[in-house]
């Protein structure tokens, strides 16, 4: 499995380098709009996945080889195929990061967030975000559908202890899915409970991939807008990230493995996989060929393609 992959166009971040700390798909929730899928092995206490050395060994070869390109990278961003507070070395990491001379962000679901080891780790980054899809129970649990042991009074206490002592940019994102957690009544407590957290930026998100749960989908136009309104009205600062982020995605020189390291964490629509080929000088050959070997998947979603990595098991 690749650590590192990318960078990848974020709407948050700019050029980002992924760092994937967690082998698929080890993690606390198993989201309902998941693009990675269902959660094989769900758990919540962190241990050792990697060593931090080959972290550092393999996203340092990875700057190198992106910058031969003529590539450029604002951010080191653990993105994992699960959650990366369950690595307990995610503090060795980021510390050996700090080397290479960027920025490191870490995109958490907060489940963990209670912890006074994992509030420590996260405060070693420069930039945090935290899953806040709902603050009600019901909802919580339909959506995230989080390991049973999990409560979420102590997540959203969590939340508020780190954003007092966090030096760097907190934000937090929020998933709207239809007919869920989209309503003005449940938008409202939410935007609340951001406020007075002392998050300093909100985003509010629909699902643009393919979701482990069939039948999901975001909501309207007006409804997101509406969403939007409620969130500024509040006094938040507040972002949408419901526009397609590009297909400007790096080329490192290795077209197989780029496809293959990208798609394991971040579905390629069509044309931003047709892009990629055409930035490495080749075609569509490669790519069918890794849909025969049952490397590389096809999915239609809300009138796209889009292509995944196939994953055949816990531990690949």
């Amino acid at each position: 499995m690749e650590i590192a992959f990318g960078p990848v166009p974020s709407r948050r971040l700019g050029r980002s380098l992924g760092i994937n700390n967690i082998p698929p798909k080890h993690c606390s929730y198993s989201c309902v709009y998941c693009q990675v899928g269902p959660t094989d092995v769900q758990e919540m206490t962190p241990r050792a996945f990697y060593p931090p050395e080959t972290i550092l060994l393999e996203v340092s070869q990875r700057l190198e080889a992106v910058r031969a390109q003529g590539e450029t990278v604002d951010y080191l961003t653990f993105v994992p195929d699960g959650e990366p507070t369950l690595d307990s070395q995610l503090s060795a990491a980021i510390d050996a990061l700090r080397s290479l001379g960027r920025p490191i962000a870490v995109i958490s679901n907060a489940s963990l967030i209670w912890r006074p080891e994992v509030r420590d780790t996260l405060g070693r980054a420069d930039w945090v975000s935290v899953k806040v899809d709902s603050v009600d129970e019901a909802t919580w649990r339909r959506i995230n559908r989080p390991h049973p042991d999990l409560e979420l009074p102590d997540i959203l206490d969590g939340i508020r202890t780190f954003a007092r002592i966090f030096a760097g940019t907190l934000v937090s994102e929020t998933m709207l899915l239809a007919d869920i957690n989209d309503s003005p009544a449940s938008l409202t407590v939410l935007g609340d409970f951001l406020r007075n957290a002392g998050i300093s930026r909100t985003y509010l998100a629909i699902p643009h991939r393919p979701p482990a749960v069939s039948g999901v989908h975001g909501p309207s136009e007006e409804r997101v807008n509406r969403a939007y309104q409620i969130f500024c009205e509040l006094g938040l600062e507040v972002e949408l990230l419901t526009a397609y982020e590009g297909d400007t995605f790096a080329f490192s020189g290795d077209l197989r493995r780029d496809i293959l390291a990208i798609t394991a964490v971040h579905p390629l629509r069509e044309s931003a996989l047709r892009a990629l080929v055409d930035k490495s000088g080749g075609d569509m050959t490669l790519v069918e060929a890794l849909v025969e070997a049952g490397d590389l998947k096809p999915v239609a979603y809300a009138s796209d393609t889009f292509y995944v990595r196939r994953l055949t098991g816990p531990d690949t």
